[in-house]
């Protein structure tokens, strides 16, 4: 079983920065391809960025890109989401997700992640 703890969330204005955190323990290894997805008001739940640090690849929704960065430290078996450059349109319930299977190459669709965490609020404002 693996676990996922998003934190870092929080109320910021546009234009401003935020770090966001999933902790990942359990059975979980770096050859996991790990992602962020968000869920607005209303919105189906879209992806945000993916990371498969045991290939170095990563994969951005193009109106993030730029202004968002997914890393991952395996040593502390975290996967971060430095978001910079805030607009309104990107609050949402931001969450932190393992793909089903390891090695695999990144993909976008929500249903090839099997286990999520809880989410972490994001709130812009104008």
């Amino acid at each position: 079983q693996v676990q996922l703890v998003e934190s870092g969330g929080g109320l910021v204005q546009a234009g401003g920065s935020l770090r966001l955190s999933c902790a990942a323990s359990g059975r979980t290894s770096s050859t996991y391809p790990m992602a962020w997805f968000r869920q607005a008001p209303g919105k189906e739940r879209e992806f945000v960025a993916a990371i498969n640090w045991a290939v170095g690849s990563t994969n951005y929704l193009d109106s993030v890109k730029g202004r968002f960065a997914i890393s991952r430290d395996n040593a502390k078996n975290t996967v971060y989401l430095q978001m910079n450059s805030l607009n309104p349109e990107d609050t949402a319930l931001y969450y932190c997700a393992q793909k089903s299977t390891p090695w695999g190459r990144i993909t976008r669709d929500r249903y090839d992640y099997d286990t999520w965490g809880q989410g972490t609020q994001v709130t812009v404002s104008s």
